[in-house]
């Protein structure tokens, strides 16, 4: 009889274990197309259906309303614990098609003029408690459509933070000892990728025909989200045979009680990591959702040539291929050696100056941001692989913070200078854009990997939910807090659109942003902060955050 030490299970198989990880990539790639679907057309939203920044805020920041103040994020880290990872996977999958099927609906045509609609004109103004907590997720006159597409947008980021915490404690379990911090490096990177995709083809969907029509957006969106839930139900069929080959149950037999969540409360080192995470956070997941409007601000476009191939749709298509290029080329030139490395460098490089150029000829702020995240498949393999191999997690996240303070600097004070210069500004905000994005590779490479080593196995779960609820009280606050500075700051906008001088298409894009961002900048200098003392707490308690995560 052969001993069970002589099985190799999945796990152990470097093509399953990579293969489990592209399922949950591909999955959370969709989740987070999804996520900004509407930010890039945030001008399209305030022209059409009559949302101004207060609004479109106050749906941002929605997405996380009941993860925060309804504590279902937690309730989701409990039954990540109880059940195991691909029955939440599964329920998250289906939990995220429901909110986005509401969302959907909120800004279709049949949706306006219909009773419905008036219902919600009618109701939902003033909300007992959580108005006079000034927490309330809706407000007196807030348009019908954004508010259900804000109550559509609560129910996808239950799903969708349950997905997150599910997929980082799915990492855990089948590269744990192993290339872990590779493993969620590449998944985020890989992920991100939906952030470009969106800022593609959500603004190429809501114009096509020659009509203006933003549902259609979000209906490519839930699409694909679909498909997100057929990638949760293949893995469930590997994670089980894992399960299986491994002897492990699924549910584990020591049930989660509620003294385990107070051994994570009254760690200091958790609290550290958990407010660098939503410092850092909050200064990007929020500036995505403005950030296309913030170009159209800062920039004065030049729309090309109505028969030029640069104002086609096709070309969207093209340039999406290309994106496609670079991101494949640069992520793969981790795993290759020799000659067919450069050459895969070499071949990214070029595509990424092809992929800048079409977006210049565009004249697209949407495709000028969609090269956030491509800088960042590259690299962050490189920088997953060297915590793995030589640490400093605790150093990286110092590095994140400067370069984040840096590039919303730049956007706040430089950016605007280049208001009159076409190719100065487009170039810079390239530059800064690859910048941001590279920043933003440092934190799932090196802080979400740290996690094991603060606390018990047996809590992970847990200890990832709460981490992601605290992040998640940031995501929910800054939406609304840059709508409503935006408000307070562009009055002089708001009385000239009132006036008739200017039209709802050119106020949606007069925006100044200055201090908006200013309000990112404070965040990314606490974030530095909370750095340093996380290197200096981890010297003198040794929880090995500057250590290898690859056991030697």
């Amino acid at each position: 009889m052969v001993s069970n030490t002589t099985i190799t299970t999945l796990r152990e198989s470097s093509a399953a274990r990579w293969t489990a990880l592209l399922l949950l990539s591909f999955a959370m790639f969709c989740s987070y197309i999804f996520m900004d679907i509407l930010s890039p057309i945030k001008d399209l939203l305030e022209s059409t259906r009559g949302w101004d920044s207060k609004a479109f805020g106050t749906y941002a920041g929605s997405e996380t309303f009941l993860n925060v103040f309804i504590f279902f994020l937690i309730i989701a880290g409990i039954i990540l614990d109880k059940i195991g990872v691909r029955f939440t996977a599964l329920l998250s999958g289906v939990v995220m098609i429901i909110g986005a099927s509401i969302n959907w609906y909120a800004v279709t045509e049949g949706f306006i003029g219909s009773d419905l609609e008036r219902w919600f004109t009618e109701n939902l103004n003033y909300v007992p408690l959580f108005d006079e907590l000034g927490v309330s997720p809706f407000y007196q006159g807030m348009p019908a459509s954004a508010k259900l597409s804000s109550i559509g947008f609560m129910i996808f980021g239950c799903g969708v933070e349950m997905a997150g915490i599910t997929v980082s404690r799915g990492i855990v379990k089948w590269f744990k000892g192993k290339e872990v911090a590779l493993a969620m490096g590449s998944e985020m990177a890989l992920a991100r990728l939906g952030v470009a995709t969106t800022m593609i083809f959500s603004p190429l969907f809501a114009k096509m025909f020659g009509v203006i029509d933003v549902s259609r957006s979000v209906a490519f969106g839930v699409i694909l989200l679909l498909i997100a839930l057929i990638m949760f139900i293949v893995y469930f069929f590997m994670d089980q045979k894992l399960d299986a080959q491994t002897g492990e149950a699924e549910e584990k037999d020591d049930p989660f009680r509620f003294s385990d969540l107070g051994k994570i409360f009254s760690s200091g080192v958790f609290w550290l990591v958990a407010l660098l995470c939503v410092l850092y956070y909050s200064a990007i997941f929020p500036f995505q959702k403005y950030a296309v409007n913030m170009l159209q601000s800062n920039i004065s476009f030049v729309a090309p040539a109505e028969d030029s191939i640069w104002a086609s749709q096709s070309i969207a298509y093209i340039q999406y291929v290309v994106m496609l290029i670079v991101a494949g080329t640069s992520f793969m030139s981790n795993f290759t050696k020799g000659k067919l490395r450069y050459t895969l460098l070499i071949l990214a490089v070029v595509s990424l100056i092809g992929f800048c150029y079409m977006s210049y000829m565009r004249q697209s702020a949407e495709s000028i941001f969609s090269v956030f995240p491509l800088l960042a498949v590259g690299i962050t393999p490189i920088l997953g692989r060297y915590v793995d191999n030589k640490g400093k997690a605790a150093s990286m996240l110092m590095l994140g913070s400067l370069l984040l303070i840096a590039c919303h600097l730049t956007f706040a004070f430089l950016l605007p200078q280049f208001k009159d210069n076409n190719v100065g500004g487009i170039v810079l905000a390239f530059v800064t854009i690859l910048v941001l994005g590279a920043s933003f590779s440092l934190v799932p490479a090196a802080l979400w990997p740290s996690v094991p080593k603060l606390v018990d196995s047996k809590v992970i779960g847990s200890a990832y939910a709460l981490i992601f609820w605290i992040q998640n009280i940031g995501l929910w606050l800054f939406p609304l807090l840059i709508g409503k500075v935006l408000d307070a700051t562009n009055t002089d906008v708001t009385e000239k659109l009132r006036a008739g001088e200017i039209t709802p298409e050119v106020a949606a894009v007069s925006n100044d942003y200055t201090y908006a961002l200013l309000m990112l900048v404070s965040l990314g200098v606490l974030a530095l902060v909370m750095g340093f003392f996380l290197k200096a707490l981890d010297k003198r308690k040794g929880y090995g955050l500057e250590l290898p995560n690859i056991q030697k």
